[in-house]
């Protein structure tokens, strides 16, 4: 089965990060320089959470903010689940499924590690179907779309 390190072997070092007390006019501009949806907030060694696009949609723009007077610690997401260098990918998609989000913050021995996206889930699964998923449950959905449609 694949795991957590996996995926993270297969990703770039994670490069970027954001001080939690940055304007989200900075944050924005930086999104965009590392053609990613989300920024890591880090002061000094500690993780404080991730300043994602949809964090900007839901709680700046929908609630009548400004990008120059907002600071990344108002608007950030700070209640990631966290999963370990050996968790499969399994348990990430039902955590990522069961808790509605798009990202998980992995710990190595209580460490940051990286950060886990659903597009690098999605990824994964396409790569690797039949090594992500048990073999009875990828059967099962094999078997399933190469059935023929049915004919009215």
């Amino acid at each position: 089965m694949k795991t957590v390190k996996d995926i993270l072997l297969r990703k770039s070092p994670a490069d970027n990060f954001i001080r939690s007390d940055a304007r989200v006019l900075i944050a924005l501009n930086k999104l965009v320089d590392v053609n990613l949806s989300y920024l890591i907030v880090k002061d000094g060694d500690n993780i404080k959470g991730i300043f994602s696009e949809r964090d900007y949609t839901r709680k700046m723009i929908l609630k009548g903010r400004t990008s120059f007077d907002t600071f990344v610690n108002e608007v950030m997401s700070t209640d990631l689940p966290e999963v370990g260098m050996n968790d499969t990918i399994e348990k990430c998609m039902e955590l990522l499924t069961s808790q509605g989000r798009r990202y998980l913050l992995v710990l190595d021995n209580e460490k940051f590690a990286g950060i886990i996206t659903i597009h690098d889930l999605l990824r994964e699964l396409l790569l690797f179907k039949e090594q992500v998923f048990n073999n009875n449950l990828t059967g099962a959905l094999i078997d399933i779309n190469e059935q023929p449609p049915a004919v009215d």
